[in-house]
């Protein structure tokens, strides 16, 4: 069985992006491959690498990937998924293909502001609220087909 092909969307493939492809892959990635892309390349925000690491999920070892190299690869995507504000994604390219879009639009972990804990505090809210989003969306599709019928 293949797996469903998924792409997160944010602005710089730094944080957003990046954290809801590692938790879908470790929750559900006998099912989906998920991938990340920023709509501009960018270095992963260090304080999104520590709470995932947090978590043993490292999301700082791939590099960047920017959207468009990613829509001229040809890929077929079943969901592209942006997580950033919906006007920020309307400058990503239509996929081909029956792919599905959906905004779920989450902080941008490099805006918060305070000290290293406080915004260490701030970015495992933002965390915890894709994780859980995450976990709310691939819940049904990772349930066992013998245990539905029961």
């Amino acid at each position: 069985m293949s797996k469903s092909k998924i792409l997160f969307i944010c602005v710089h493939n730094s944080a957003r992006s990046r954290i809801a492809e590692g938790f879908l892959n470790a929750r559900c990635g006998e099912l989906f491959e998920a991938q990340s892309a920023g709509l501009e390349p960018g270095d992963v925000n260090p304080l999104a690498a520590e709470v995932m690491r947090e978590l043993q999920i490292d999301i700082a070892s791939k590099p960047s990937q920017v959207v468009f190299d990613v829509w001229s690869s040809g890929q077929i995507f079943a969901y592209v998924i942006t997580v950033c504000s919906e006007s920020e994604a309307s400058g990503c390219p239509i996929f081909p293909g029956p792919t599905k879009r959906l905004y779920w639009s989450f902080p941008d972990p490099s805006r918060v502001t305070g000290t290293n804990e406080e915004k260490l505090a701030k970015v495992r809210e933002i965390r915890d609220a894709i994780r859980a989003r995450i976990e709310e969306w691939c819940g049904e599709a990772c349930v066992p087909a013998n245990s539905r019928s029961a």
